[in-house]
């Protein structure tokens, strides 16, 4: 399927397919195929989380200059399951990072830049340990998953939905998850049905369940210290889902780091502040920052 970014000639075409990636089936939404250099985006958890939601306008702005791939995870949007749930979170991440070099492999990508929200920042992590020759630059934009991570009163309610799931209740979700939510009504409204419709998929609940049912695994500092590849933190200053902390302990332990934190700014940086994190990105990517 061939969705348009719209009239300017400045958006890339998305295209959006099933890809198999060894025991799964990967959707895959991609913008700027034929571009020499590639940038894989790795979205974040919670109920009826996808690819698309996260980064349809990263792959705008950012499919003129680079192959961008933005695949769901296993166990989220329209990529298939697990055929056994992983019974903690390293058993997750490791189905998610053999995924994510599946994809790569199938699609003849040697390296790839990466950009990971939320979740998504804790598989790049893992796979900058395990994988480093296939990785160049990094962005982490409001990574959670450290030692000084708290359980958010946001995240707790977050983690409640399937107690009592209905739309009002993921509506409610998301507003927490920005800065202002009177400003961006409009983009919730329209998340938070399709996210519902996403999330109350038997198979989907019952990943959900078992994703939020394990505790995060922080990366040692000894792990973090070895990471070569340059980084960039990205953080909403009022990030009430993952605290803006978290990104000032991967300051303090990455070697090749800058960070850039925005004010007035949720856990949604690339949709609360899309046309400056765009610009932001594709600055580093192209080694002007």
């Amino acid at each position: 399927m061939d969705i348009k970014g719209g009239e300017d000639l400045q958006m890339a075409e998305i295209t959006q397919q099933l890809i198999n990636t060894g025991k799964y089936e990967t959707f895959l939404n991609r913008a700027g195929k034929g571009n020499s250099e590639t940038i894989l985006f790795l979205h974040g958890s919670g109920p009826g989380v996808f690819a698309w939601a996260n980064w349809r306008y990263a792959l705008d702005d950012c499919g003129v200059q680079y192959d961008c791939l933005a695949p769901d995870l296993a166990g989220f949007g329209k990529s298939s399951h697990p055929e056994t749930l992983p019974k903690n979170r390293q058993g997750w991440m490791d189905h998610w990072v053999a995924q994510m070099i599946e994809l790569l492999d199938e699609l003849g990508i040697q390296k790839a830049h990466l950009v990971g929200n939320s979740l998504g920042c804790s598989i790049a992590l893992e796979l900058l340990l395990e994988h480093p020759e296939r990785f160049e630059k990094v962005v982490l934009m409001g990574p959670g998953g450290t030692p000084n991570t708290k359980l958010s009163l946001e995240l707790g309610r977050a983690k409640g939905f399937y107690d009592n799931p209905t739309e009002k209740k993921m509506r409610q979700i998301m507003s927490w998850f920005v800065y202002d939510d009177e400003k961006l009504a409009p983009e919730i409204d329209a998340l938070a049905e399709t996210r519902y419709e996403t999330a109350m998929r038997p198979e989907i609940q019952a990943s959900n369940n078992s994703i939020f049912a394990t505790a995060a695994v922080p990366v040692p500092v000894t792990a973090l210290k070895r990471i070569k590849q340059p980084v960039l933190l990205i953080h909403g200053r009022d990030d009430m889902v993952c605290s803006v902390e978290s990104s000032y302990y991967l300051l303090s332990h990455l070697q090749n780091v800058q960070m850039h934190v925005y004010g007035q700014c949720g856990h949604w940086t690339q949709i609360e502040n899309k046309d400056s994190f765009n610009s932001l990105i594709l600055n580093y990517f192209n080694n002007s920052i």
